[in-house]
């Protein structure tokens, strides 16, 4: 979000997405710790655990790692959820890999509250003659299965057309079931092109059995994990395999760095620029090669499927940054005009340091038992962004306007 400057004319402000560089500069100026109740504001998609203004618990520190860090904030939720709920919670969480969790659940953000889990079924269907999953491999596709015990005559036609619909909403361009019975026959849209030797694999793979069901998406890997995993949560309501009363905190850890975009052509942060490689792959990043094999010194912590909170051990060194900057395709001028504060302040002294934000309204919502955030927030927006009370945002004034020495120019109305 940007704001014009009415005594800077043709200047703007842009309202705080985190305090980030500036909690950092706070650990060069010499301060070991730091702890804000921060608002922010981030003008982008909105969802029902997502609000385009928020409040962070917001934390930074310096000469420490994740071993100081997660004791900290696990010691942090215990407190919290025995002092709220009453309830007991780990005094140590589960941590997963970023790769695990993308290979058993699809997503990031795991809810570890029940098992179903995926698998990937690339090899079971090399030389597959059909062409879904033909086409898949030959792409550089991704097929998974999300094998379901038992559950074979539990679903209606109408529950799977529906999920057909469910996964076409995460871009997949279908969904296939697969039905096991006990005589050995196995049912579904596309099981007239399973060969024999493909359905013993497929049973042996995924451990299925008489009564069980497969679903199958075949598609490019973002598509196919994002749908599946999102399928994974709709199935465990439908069969009432959440258990409600739980809170499963998970760490997830070593995650990419960074994200190729094609339609860009340019990479992005996974998290943010000023988020430090690990070690190990630090080179990487100065040498500007292999960009997407570079894992992150990043963590999230999930609870019950939900991120609460994401933090990271931060760059501190000029050329690491500026590296940074370069793989994100900006030049040194123009990471100077953009940040030329920051990178300035890295050239004094700067300690290794770290930090974590919670997202305090979705925690908030957590514990009140809800899943849509604008339960817990007064005058929430919708999604579309807009506030139903003040009828904002709303347009001004022309003499508002030239008070700001700005105009608009009307959007372009689409090709009829």
């Amino acid at each position: 979000f940007v704001v014009p400057s009415r005594v800077n004319p043709g200047t703007f402000y842009a309202l705080p997405q985190s305090p980030q560089t500036l909690k950092q500069l706070l650990m060069v100026a010499g301060y070991d710790r730091y702890y804000q109740l921060a608002r922010c504001f981030r003008d982008e998609d909105l969802r029902a655990d997502r609000q385009p203004e928020f409040s962070q618990i917001d934390i930074e520190m310096s000469f420490v790692d994740e071993e100081v860090i997660f004791p900290i904030f696990e010691g942090m939720m215990k407190d919290v959820f025995k002092k709220i709920l009453n309830v007991d919670i780990p005094a140590h969480f589960q941590r997963m890999d970023y790769d695990v969790a993308m290979r058993d659940y699809g997503v990031d953000k795991p809810d570890t509250r029940f098992e179903l889990k995926l698998i990937e079924l690339n090899k079971s269907f090399e030389g597959s003659e059909f062409n879904v999953f033909k086409g898949a491999i030959q792409t550089g596709g991704l097929i998974k299965g999300l094998p379901v015990k038992g559950a074979a005559e539990k679903f209606s036609r109408k529950d799977l057309d529906d999920y057909v619909k469910f996964v076409g909403a995460y871009g997949a361009k279908g969904l296939l079931w697969y039905k096991f019975a006990a005589d050995g026959t196995v049912s579904g849209p596309a099981a007239k092109f399973l060969k024999p030797e493909e359905t013993d694999r497929l049973k042996a793979q995924a451990g299925l059995s008489a009564g069980d069901l497969l679903f199958v998406i075949a598609d490019q890997a973002r598509v196919t994990n994002d749908a599946l995993g999102s399928l994974r949560l709709k199935v465990g309501e439908k069969l009432g395999l959440i258990d409600k009363t739980k809170f499963n905190f998970l760490w997830v850890t070593g995650f990419p760095l960074l994200q190729y975009e094609p339609s860009d052509g340019r990479w992005y942060a996974c998290h943010h620029p000023f988020t430090s490689p690990a070690p190990q792959d630090t080179e990487k990043l100065l040498s500007g090669k292999d960009l997407g094999s570079i894992r992150a010194a990043a963590y999230d912590l999930v609870l019950n499927g939900t991120e609460v909170a994401g933090g990271s051990l931060r760059i501190y060194n000029q050329k690491v940054q500026s590296a940074m900057f370069r793989a994100l395709g900006l030049t040194d001028e123009e990471a100077k005009e953009k940040f030329g504060f920051f990178i300035e302040g890295l050239q004094y002294g700067t300690p290794p340091h770290g930090g974590m934000a919670f997202g305090m309204d979705r925690l908030v919502m957590i514990l009140c038992g809800t899943d849509a955030i604008r339960e817990v927030m007064a005058f929430p927006k919708t999604q579309r962004g807009q506030c139903l009370m003040s009828e904002c945002p709303s347009g001004i004034s022309p003499e508002q306007l030239a008070e700001l020495h700005i105009s608009l120019r009307p959007p372009k109305k689409a090709a009829e």
